[in-house]
């Protein structure tokens, strides 16, 4: 209800479609060498349909046993991984490792890196895995030795890159065509002027208009929720 007693209409998220296929190989050569590094067995691929689920829970479950830290050769399989599983819940499973060994700030400058000179998969891959670029740090033993100060919550928030990382985003919104990447990329887009630097805020009103009249179903009825929040 309204604060002047009015009821509000109720919208309800439409799901993320799934994305196009594609991309299986790298996803898989990223989740081998996790493996690899952890030491750890999981049934071979053909024995089920669904393996990259498989070896990705098992993965999960590993890092949250795992006592000791990573080493850096854990760290571009963790982002690669997180770019290219194709599902929005899966990919926490690699964001968050990545996270409490190597600080937010290294993974949001990377996942940054792919938005801005990444092929269209990865740059949706990388929206995909930022949402959970803010969580907490829980898993304390998974620190590669990276000094206590610097792996802070508030001195590790990165406000630098967040803000390049919405600037960065907006314009790829509004410039690339890609109808994954805007799908991507709407659900964590600032859609208040404010939210810019003066010199890119008039690219949000060119956002809205773009998202209201696409033909995309997800996207029309997803900007209507932003921009109404």
């Amino acid at each position: 209800m309204a604060e002047d007693g009015t009821v509000e209409e109720v919208r309800e998220l439409l799901p993320l479609p799934e994305r196009p296929q594609g991309g299986k190989g790298v996803l898989r050569r990223n989740l081998r060498e996790l493996i690899r590094l952890l030491g750890i067995e999981v049934p071979p691929e053909s024995e089920t349909g669904k393996w990259s689920h498989v070896a990705g829970h098992a993965l999960r479950e590993a890092f949250i046993r795992r006592s000791g830290g990573l080493s850096e050769d854990f760290f571009e399989p963790l982002i690669g991984a997180a770019v290219y599983e194709p599902d929005p819940s899966f990919n926490r499973w690699f964001v968050e490792p990545a996270i409490n060994a190597f600080g937010r700030r290294r993974v949001r400058v990377e996942l940054l890196t792919f938005l801005r000179t990444g092929t269209d998969r990865e740059r949706a891959g990388s929206a995909r895995a930022w949402y959970w670029t803010g969580l907490p740090l829980r898993h304390q033993k998974l620190r590669a030795g990276t000094l206590a100060e610097e792996m802070d919550d508030g001195a590790d928030e990165a406000l630098d890159v967040v803000t390049a990382w919405r600037e960065a985003s907006l314009r790829e919104f509004v410039g690339n065509e890609n109808l994954d990447v805007r799908r991507c990329i709407l659900p964590g887009l600032r859609l208040d002027p404010e939210s810019y630097p003066p010199e890119v805020r008039a690219l949000v009103d060119t956002a809205v208009a773009i998202a209201r009249s696409h033909p995309d179903e997800y996207i029309r009825h997803r900007v209507e929720i932003q921009v109404h929040q």
